[in-house]
């Protein structure tokens, strides 16, 4: 009854639904930019810019409406968006060069880099289950490269697989730290702050790199429906997946956020059986209830050392009907 009322807690079931529900919008987002590659567009930073300036908009403006006092520093926000912008550039670019399965998987790299910065510098405390929960989601995935399904998506898909997986991985550090400042501002500082100037540092970013780099590219794009929607679509789950991210960056964390889009290649398949009808290999099915048996019990609470302490002591206390005891200890569990 212990381990039923851990999993099923309120805060849980939000973690596990939101984060599953931004594994979707991931997927999308790589549908979105596998198909926009196989067109020959090449505008990563494009593709983003819509969603900065979405951001920048609907933030900024409850902002102004709002007023209130900045909670953070603004250069903070011009860096934490630097760095967000280029990983977005870096992930979109290797659609490129490699596959669609390829980068939802080498995202996970992701992970240990969340695990290290969130220890270091947000002195998170990684326990036993938390740790074996991470592992049994990385088993999970690890499973999806070992399936016949996937080895024939890297054989398809890119012209350099090599280069694109290293941008790749280049991206997911990035995103880590990405990930670990927005959690650690949407904990000090304010949701909305962070999304508006996020937004607002972000489209000018990336207004200057598509000028560097991309304006050639824009004009010789053909802007049919055909071009239109990917882009279009592309921005909506982006601007989605943003304003919900630190949701759960406030309630779950940073490496919660990250093991549960794990799942992102899962629900790719799945969109590939039902929108496609395409057949795939069993294992896919096992990794995904892998995946998802690892995020339980990370989401699992963990009770430290002196919670369970206080736990002990309140039970004496209440048997030995100590009224000033149970009182006392009251007062020091909400201390702690």
């Amino acid at each position: 009854m212990v381990e039923i009322k851990e999993i099923w807690t309120k805060k849980t079931l939000i973690g596990l639904g939101l984060g599953q529900f931004l594994s979707l919008l991931v997927t999308s987002t790589g549908f979105t930019s596998s198909e926009l590659a196989r067109k020959g567009i090449n505008a990563p930073t494009s593709q983003s810019f819509l969603n900065y300036v979405l951001l920048a908009v609907v933030y900024g403006g409850v902002m102004l409406y709002q007023r209130p006092a900045l909670k953070a520093k603004w250069y903070y926000y011009l860096l934490l968006a630097l760095v967000d912008v280029e990983a977005n550039f870096l992930v979109v670019k290797a659609y490129q060069y490699t596959s669609l399965t390829s980068v939802m998987l080498l995202d996970c790299w992701a992970i240990p880099c969340v695990l290290l910065l969130t220890w270091i510098f947000l002195k998170t405390k990684y326990r036993f289950k938390k740790i074996t929960g991470v592992v049994i989601c990385i088993i999970g995935v690890v499973m999806v490269v070992f399936s016949d399904v996937h080895a024939n998506d890297r054989a398809a898909g890119g012209s350099n697989p090599v280069k694109g997986d290293l941008i790749v991985i280049a991206g997911a550090t990035l995103y880590a730290v990405s990930n670990v400042s927005e959690e650690f501002l949407v904990k000090n500082a304010d949701r909305t702050e962070l999304m508006s100037f996020l937004g607002f540092f972000g489209a000018i970013i990336s207004a200057i790199q598509i000028a560097i780099l991309e304006r050639g590219e824009l004009k010789s794009i053909q802007w049919s429906a055909g071009a239109i929607a990917p882009f279009l679509g592309f921005a909506i789950a982006m601007f989605l997946f943003y304003s919900l991210v630190p949701i759960l960056l406030k309630t779950n964390g940073s490496a919660m956020f990250n093991l549960s889009l794990l799942t992102s290649d899962m629900w790719a398949v799945v969109i590939r059986i039902f929108a496609y009808h395409e057949k795939v290999d069993w294992l896919y099915f096992l990794a995904f209830a892998t995946t998802a048996v690892g995020l339980v019990i990370y989401s699992m609470r963990e009770k430290d050392r002196k919670e369970q302490d206080s736990a002990e002591v309140a039970d004496e206390e209440e048997a030995g009907g100590s009224l000033g005891g149970g009182r006392a200890i009251a007062e020091t569990s909400t201390k702690v």
